[in-house]
């Protein structure tokens, strides 16, 4: 417009044609495109905080990038995204577990012979009840005392109640077996596959190789899936945990599921590939004689039980407290300090490691217990995490105990002290 004004413009008509574009352009909202979008403070941190995460310098050795994990001239290497696909492979094996347990592991109970006492059901009382689910399942003498009282029943009327009630909450025999069966199929299959993927592998008998022109190792296929589904497993193990068998060593089975999943994911990330396989096949070579070992003791076959076990201390005790600490963490832990510098995920990967090896001492003291226990007795093998059905006997046992307790003072050796007035008599 000025320079229509000016002199400058030789068609006024079009001049304020455009004038009014412009202003009508003016009135209306302006709307910047998400190239020019302002960046808010909450986006420009968690922007920070990825490239702090993601940095080279955390993840690999001096002079290694991300860069060098990126596919080119036909050769794959482990992205991310890869993981995701882990949450459908879980999903499908607790589906497979399911139609498992109901077409092949309960008709194997049945042929073996495994079969559930009839429990008798704690009948309904709103007191006890209560006192079970927010006191203790396990009531002291005061308590039951006290507990008879509220009730209107003897006090041992109260302690078994309490104990059926405790023996509903257990486990059934088949349910243990069904569980047992299952893990021992599939270690046993993940044992000989990954058996398979490493056998013609140099870094399977020089572990020394597995840092070879690290960490631009292609990823086979093999390993792919030998990762995907043993990590799918770990992860279907985590989304069971509340409908499977509670142990003694609950606590420490959660720790180990965790620790296992970041290990296999970590070394996943990184390019690990090499000592992750290794990692995986020793743990499968002691876990299917394991299970194995418990579905003879549900089923009650006593020698072949013993035997497996015995099998099973051996090649845990190898595998995990001599092959696991001294020479694969040691090619994982001491060896690359001769290579490289130590590094943040050098130190997060062999962090887990040690986590999973402590957990591996508390087991190995806990099998080593069980075989005391039965070599010299030549008894059954009693799973150490597990707890025992109290019976009817035992709980007659206690009370007959009690009343000793009550009326002679301590009992000595299971039996009430004579007194004087039976020497007198005698």
């Amino acid at each position: 417009m000025l320079n229509c004004m000016a002199g400058y413009c030789g068609d006024h008509k079009l001049c304020l044609v455009r004038s009014g574009a412009e202003r009508e352009d003016e009135q209306r909202p302006h709307i910047l495109t998400p190239r020019y979008l302002p960046v808010s403070s909450e986006e420009r941190m968690l922007s920070q905080l990825s490239e702090l995460i993601w940095a080279d310098w955390i993840w690999f050795p001096q002079g290694h990038s991300w860069a060098e994990l990126k596919d080119h001239d036909g050769k794959v290497f482990p992205k991310t995204q890869d993981l995701w696909a882990t949450i459908p492979i879980a999903l499908c094996f607790m589906v497979i577990r399911q139609v498992f347990e109901r077409t092949i592991a309960i008709p194997l109970a049945s042929l073996l012979g495994v079969s559930d006492k009839q429990r008798v059901r704690a009948p309904p009382n709103p007191t006890l009840e209560s006192f079970f689910y927010s006191t203790s399942k396990h009531p002291t003498q005061s308590s039951l005392e006290s507990l008879s009282k509220q009730t209107g029943c003897s006090v041992r009327q109260v302690q078994r109640w309490f104990r059926r009630r405790r023996n509903q909450d257990r486990p059934s025999k088949l349910k243990k077996f069904r569980e047992a069966s299952w893990r021992f199929t599939f270690y046993l299959l993940a044992f000989f596959a990954g058996l398979a993927v490493l056998i013609d592998k140099p870094w399977f008998y020089d572990m020394k190789q597995m840092w070879d022109d690290f960490p631009k190792m292609p990823l086979l296929p093999s390993q792919y899936w030998y990762y995907m589904i043993e990590l799918g497993f770990y992860v279907s193990l985590v989304f069971s945990l509340a409908s499977d068998v509670k142990r003694k060593d609950f606590k420490e089975q959660i720790v180990h599921h965790v620790a296992t999943i970041l290990l296999i994911s970590f070394s996943w990330l990184v390019n690990y590939i090499r000592a992750g396989t290794l990692i995986m096949l020793v743990h499968d070579a002691a876990d299917y004689l394991m299970e194995s070992a418990k579905m003879f003791n549900y089923a009650g076959w006593r020698r072949t039980c013993n035997f497996i076990f015995t099998m099973f201390a051996a090649v845990f005790i190898i595998t995990r407290l001599v092959i696991l600490p001294f020479w694969i963490v040691h090619t994982t832990l001491v060896y690359p300090l001769t290579l490289y510098p130590p590094f943040l995920g050098f130190c997060f990967f062999n962090g887990l490691l040690l986590i999973l090896q402590i957990l591996h001492i508390f087991w190995a003291a806990l099998i080593l217990r069980m075989v005391i226990k039965f070599l010299p007795g030549n008894n059954i093998v009693e799973d150490e995490r597990s707890d025992k059905e109290e019976t009817e006997s035992e709980d007659e046992d206690d009370d007959l105990e009690r009343e000793g307790k009550s009326k002679n003072g301590h009992v000595q050796n299971g039996h009430a002290p004579l007194s004087s007035n039976h020497w007198k008599r005698d």
